[in-house]
């Protein structure tokens, strides 16, 4: 008795279980050609990824053909058809396999032809320089049978049986495969069934057949049933999955039959059975009678499939984020624009994160999704940076020209032309007063100066004079803030937040007068994080008395980190621990 003898499956189970995978592999509806238990894939699979696999090597008196999954080198078409014909001569006359298993096996394995060719020495006659390195070189079937089955070398590595060389000797596996034909599962699909339930191939005679005829007897069809365990190949172990069974009825009472399933279902998806229970629930809660929930579903079979209702209540989320509310919700889905769900909800989401990324107020964008959600759904719209420079507008502008005419979104999809708008009154307005401000600091127009803090200053003329007045409100001398910005302008590229929160915790955290932005303007340039960390660990090193005290605040913000913590924090055995211990505590807020 051989090993996989002594690993059959004892007892008949009637029912099937559902273990969720999480590999998603692509989908391929090849027919199957040929009649009676044999069965073969019209169309090839072919990989070339780079990855090796790493698995135990085990010693084997048989010629081991592995190969790595590196690209397969180009073979001529002549070279590749006598290379494939000497493989099927030697599968079916010498090793007597059906011969449309070993046609399948010869035209369907790649890596191992690759791995063949490689080994022969007589590159004029490939034919029979193939059919000699056969003879006296007994190859591991399960190699080329493995990747017939659609499976990589990297993945069915670790799969091949560990004293078995030859098809014939595990008659188990063989018997489940042709079941497994026999009801229509394309071959090149059944690779993925051994690799995610190998234990459906240890199944006594008959027991397989009983699965697969118990979800028949449910109600569903055959065709349905393909692509179900196509996808999701642990309806074959144990008991019937009971989120699947209560799927397929909570369907059938809302009018959807299996003929729906066959149509829509794909055999390189994953399907979370219970998540699409939840979502159907879900919609009915929300107020959704059964006629209503069927019509939605048949018209707009995305939002129950794509990613198994998990896209729905993204969609539903962000609704509600956005201020909607359940009602709402339920009468635009009651009239959901004819467009694919997934299409519409990435269209979607990008307008959303479009909007964000132009600095819109959260209450206005809420607004526009309010009142335009098909036509964010609509549009596919071209990414924020380059619509910013093709119009030749800022932020702000662009901002208030969506507000006031959301529509305007139409003319910026992807493969729209897009030019320059047309410069606004603002615009010259903002240009005018900036250059009165400059002008006010002492600059003078049309110098190399003036073009300089042109650029250096942002932001238009008004919000740079309201910064500049907010300063002075702290107490500080105009003519001190004046060359305190001329020497540091980027403290008024802040917005009045940013600079508000940063000298209350000057003043008011650090206790240092208003008066030491005048020697150290730089203070404002720097993250509140930073002005944090390095201060928080100066007064711990002073309570342990190795720091000296009332140092200068720019001597310990200015400074680099390795001079920091070469200089400050290893002055103390501790002081690499309270350092790690302050920046998590403050990095994490």
């Amino acid at each position: 008795m051989n090993l996989f003898q002594k690993l059959r499956t004892e007892g008949v189970f009637k029912w099937v279980s559902l273990n969720l995978s999480e590999n998603l592999l692509k989908s391929s509806k090849t027919p199957l050609l040929g009649a009676g238990p044999f069965r073969t894939c019209q169309n090839p699979r072919f990989y070339g990824r780079n990855k090796r696999a790493q698995s135990e090597r085990l010693e084997s008196p048989v010629e081991t053909l592995t190969v790595n999954c590196d690209n397969v080198s180009p073979i001529s078409r002549k070279t590749r058809a006598q290379a494939q014909a000497a493989l099927l001569e030697y599968l079916h006359s010498t090793r007597s396999l059906q011969f449309i298993d070993a046609e399948n096996m010869s035209k369907n394995s790649p890596f191992f032809i690759k791995k063949i060719l490689e080994k022969v020495k007589n590159k004029a006659e490939i034919g029979s320089s193939i059919t000699r390195f056969l003879r006296y070189h007994p190859i591991n079937e399960f190699e080329p049978f493995f990747e017939s089955l659609g499976l990589k070398p990297s993945e069915f590595v670790s799969l091949l049986p560990r004293d078995l060389m030859f098809l014939s000797d595990d008659q188990v596996l063989l018997e489940n495969y042709y079941v497994l034909c026999n009801y229509g599962i394309a071959r090149n699909k059944i690779g993925k069934i051994y690799k995610e339930a190998p234990e459906v191939f240890r199944y006594d005679s008959g027991v397989l057949q009983l699965k697969l005829q118990a979800y028949i007897e449910m109600g569903l069809s055959q065709s349905a049933m393909i692509k179900a365990v196509a996808s999701s190949p642990y309806l074959l172990i144990g008991d019937a999955n009971r989120e699947f069974v209560k799927m397929m009825e909570r369907l059938k009472s809302v009018g959807i039959e299996s003929s729906w399933m066959e149509k829509h279902l794909s055999e390189g998806n994953h399907y979370d059975w219970s998540q699409m229970l939840d979502l159907l629930s879900f919609f009915s809660k929300m107020g959704f009678n059964g006629e209503q929930l069927g019509e939605l579903i048949r018209q707009h079979p995305g939002i129950l499939l794509e990613c198994s209702g998990n896209m729905a209540f993204s969609f539903v989320g962000l609704l509600l984020k956005l201020g909607l509310t359940l009602n709402e919700i339920y009468m635009f889905f009651l009239q959901f624009p004819p467009i694919e769900f997934g299409k519409f909800y990435r269209n979607f989401r990008h307008c959303y994160l479009f909007l964000i990324e132009i600095e819109m107020d959260i209450e206005e964008i809420g607004r526009i999704v309010h009142s335009h959600t098909v036509l964010l759904g609509s549009c596919a719209l071209k990414r924020a940076n380059s619509l910013l420079t093709n119009l030749s507008v800022g932020k702000k502008r662009l901002c208030s020209i969506i507000k006031d005419n959301p529509q305007e979104l139409k003319k910026w999809v992807l493969g729209s032309k897009v030019g320059p708008l047309p410069n606004s009154g603002e615009d010259l307005k903002s240009q005018i007063q900036k250059t009165k401000f400059l002008s006010d600091l002492g600059y003078v127009e049309n110098t190399k100066e003036f073009e300089k803090a042109f650029k250096l200053f942002r932001g238009n003329g008004m919000e740079l004079q309201e910064r500049f007045d907010f300063l002075v409100k702290y107490g500080l001398d105009r003519k001190v803030i004046t060359e305190t910005i001329k020497v540091a302008p980027h403290i008024l590229n802040q917005s009045i937040n940013v600079l508000e929160m940063k000298i209350n915790y000057l003043i008011h955290s650090l206790g240092y007068p208003i008066s030491s932005l005048v020697t150290f303007p730089s203070y404002l340039s720097y993250t509140s994080e930073r002005v944090e960390l390095r201060m928080s660990m100066y007064n711990w090193l002073k309570d342990q008395g190795v720091a000296e005290p009332n140092l200068a605040l720019s001597t310990i913000i200015a400074c680099g980190g390795d001079y920091f913590i070469d200089c400050y924090v290893n002055r103390h055995p501790k002081g690499a621990e309270i350092w790690q211990k302050l920046k998590q505590k403050i990095y994490s807020h």
